[in-house]
């Protein structure tokens, strides 16, 4: 009878001692973000993990229990990317676009995104590794225009990009088009980070074509969980070209537009920024802000 209650024993205390065995105890300092299966996430200390859940500590010092089958990514939190305020402040999921201009970032494979302008859309896709093609146009479809950017890491926070646009009139104006080959290096991550560009843009009609050498000037600085601040310039260098044997002035103009850009969720962002156009040495303000909207896709 004793051997019998005995077995009995045992045999109730096996899969406790396996389920104790079977949950993980973490000892790092980490923080982590859990993102789940609906797109919400939680960040917090990850206190212990077994195959059913995961038991975690936020920062308001409150445990909660996450079921596994609702987790659907699990990403340890650099210390960089809190601010001074100990808020998690994280990446810019639209870090690779200011206003106008790009930089060496790649978008990362998966994270295709369309950029809604007043005058229309921008369609960016992310085809390859560190490779990008993309399409952009007018309500009118005039003109259409293709991108394409090839980018290479060449440190922990430093990229170069190669790319160009090649466009068209389309419909309303086939024989006019345009181009225009860049480069850019740019310093940072995906939080913070400045980019300097180049270029040579240059434009047709009707076999008759005229270019001008250009560059830019951009950066943006996720300052809390919502919001980034954005700049972004584009400016057409002076130049002198002679046609019919006449000799002609391009003047130095630029654009220049600081803004900020809201995060409003997951994989959507409102932009705005004030625009001023300096010719040499005069600067003239747009009434018309820049309004931009961003959607994953």
């Amino acid at each position: 009878m004793k051997t019998t209650i005995f077995i009995l024993i045992l045999f109730f205390l096996a899969p406790l001692s396996f389920a104790q065995n079977d949950t993980i105890k973490k000892k790092d300092t980490l923080s982590y973000r859990i993102i789940k299966t609906d797109g919400s996430e939680i960040i917090g200390k990850i206190i212990s993990e077994d195959r059913r859940e995961v038991l975690v500590l936020t920062s308001d010092n409150r445990e909660i229990y996450i079921p596994q089958h609702v987790i659907k990514e699990i990403i340890p939190i650099k210390k960089e990317e809190f601010n001074s305020l100990g808020q998690f402040v994280g990446e810019d999921k639209f870090a690779t676009r200011y206003f106008i201009t790009t930089n060496g970032l790649p978008i990362k494979k998966g994270e295709h995104y369309i950029q809604w302008n007043l005058f229309g859309p921008d369609f960016q896709f992310a085809v390859g590794k560190n490779f990008g093609l993309g399409v952009m146009t007018s309500w009118m479809g005039i003109p259409i225009i293709g991108t394409v950017k090839k980018s290479f890491r060449l440190g922990e926070n430093t990229h170069l990009a190669i790319g160009g646009l090649l466009g068209s009139g389309t419909w309303a104006a086939p024989d006019y088009g345009g181009a225009l080959p860049f480069a850019t290096f740019s310093v940072g991550n995906r939080r913070v980070n400045a980019a300097v560009s180049a270029g040579y843009g240059a434009i047709w009609l009707s076999g008759d074509g005229s270019g001008r050498a250009l560059t830019s000037l951009a950066g943006m600085v996720k300052i809390s969980p919502k919001l980034s601040f954005v700049f972004d310039s584009f400016i057409l260098l002076p130049n002198t070209y002679v046609r019919y044997g006449s000799k002609y002035y391009n003047p130095l103009i630029a654009l220049i537009i600081p803004g900020m850009r809201w995060h409003q969720d997951e994989g959507k962002a409102f932009q705005f920024g004030f625009t001023g156009v300096v010719v040499e040495n005069e600067l003239f303000p747009l009434p018309i802000p820049m309004v931009q909207w961003y959607r994953s896709l």
